[in-house]
């Protein structure tokens, strides 16, 4: 596929002075690596999960069997996996305005692409200008709902974007998510979708935010907008879900205030010579970050800790064929979300059918560390 495999091409941009966890496959099996310095470090032998090392992560870099220059590394014969393994995958949605008055839409549509238009245009100002002016579970917020109820505007979206409690769902399987250079994959038989570029934050078993990440939470917005039930076969399918290329680890040069204020751009490019560019800013989002994950942990425990996906401000509504109808995937675009000091995540679309299929569960990677000898180690200090 024509992803970049050079580690400067997906990189962030200042990542010499970056602390940089992923995994890589190696030929014995899946490792945890760390961009450290220019270099590159295998933590295998350290630690064999990212889930062990973010949970005991003091700060410093861990020492591990050295690989190298980073930039001299083979990602194509050893490539990026998820830089998440034993975490389970979370999900925040509706958390910008606009992607909330997208939902609405895609809810009156009832999935279909070619009432959306209509729709937006007499929705989209008097619901978007109020939802962006109100911070959610507000009194002010109460009275918008109230209000928009009356004028029989009210959805379930807007509950969750603007209510108490936010949209928060688990978006795949532990192990299941594809990294850089990936396949990505959407339903076969899906007939309206979009990625959702986003920033994801990789939290411990105590819930602290430890670093973060890029995501591409694909969406399918036809099975969606059927019906809200059907979240779980919008979301979670073979290689639906993508994060990387590396977690950048919280430090004193980067940490939620950078999350707070960083920009993901989106490029599309279809085999058609289709070009779709977006962008996402996280100034807009409606909840802070810390807000979603205390939510995501207030009545639940993650003891092998948990990725949270934040959120996309990006919702396309340039039509690719047919005017009217929107964007939607084509098999073979290439899929490019980037932020300037995260890196890019970059895949091509197919379908999850078509996809390689998901093989490698808990039990087969536990398996995978014993036969290596990587069970038994010494806890990091």
């Amino acid at each position: 596929m024509p992803a970049a495999l050079k580690a400067e091409d997906f990189l962030p941009k200042d990542w010499r002075e970056a602390v940089l966890l992923g995994r890589v496959q190696s030929p014995e099996g899946p490792s945890p690596v760390l961009c450290h310095q220019g270099r590159l470090l295998d933590l295998s032998r350290v630690a064999p999960t990212v889930s062990d090392i973010l949970d005991n992560w003091s700060g410093v870099p861990l020492a591990g069997y050295d690989l190298g220059p980073v930039e001299s590394f083979d990602f194509a014969a050893q490539p990026l996996l998820a830089p998440i393994d034993l975490q389970c995958v979370k999900a925040a949605g509706v958390t910008f305005a606009v992607s909330a008055v997208e939902r609405v839409i895609e809810e009156r549509a009832r999935g279909d692409a070619a009432k959306a238009e209509a729709i937006r245009s007499t929705l989209s100002h008097r619901v978007g200008a109020d939802i962006r002016a109100v911070k959610p579970g507000s009194a002010e917020a109460a009275k918008l709902k109230a209000a928009l109820v009356a004028d029989g505007l009210w959805s379930q979206y807007l509950e969750v974007a603007i209510g108490p409690d936010a949209e928060i769902f688990t978006k795949a399987p532990v192990l299941s998510a594809v990294g850089h250079d990936a396949l990505i994959g959407v339903r076969s038989d899906s007939v309206w979708n979009n990625p959702e570029p986003e920033v994801v934050l990789v939290c411990d078993q105590r819930g602290q935010e430890m670093g973060a990440a890029l995501g591409n939470d694909v969406n399918l917005r036809d099975f969606e907008g059927r019906s809200a039930l059907l979240l779980g076969k919008a979301k979670d399918n073979n290689a639906s879900c993508a994060i990387g290329p590396f977690i950048r680890m919280f430090d004193d040069g980067y940490g939620l205030d950078q999350v707070r204020n960083a920009v993901v751009d989106l490029d599309i490019r279809g085999a058609d010579g289709y070009r779709l560019t977006g962008r996402s800013s996280m100034d807009q989002i409606s909840r802070d970050p810390t807000e979603l994950v205390r939510q995501a942990m207030s009545e639940h425990q993650y003891p092998d800790g948990f990725a949270l996906f934040l959120g996309t401000l990006f919702a396309p509504t340039q039509d690719r064929d047919t005017a009217g109808q929107g964007f939607t995937h084509k098999v073979g675009d290439v899929v490019r979300v980037s932020s300037e000091r995260l890196g890019v995540l970059q895949n091509e679309v197919t379908t999850s059918r078509a996809a390689p299929p998901w093989t490698l569960g808990v039990s087969g990677l536990m398996r995978n560390l014993a036969a290596r000898g990587l069970l038994q180690f010494e806890t990091v200090a």
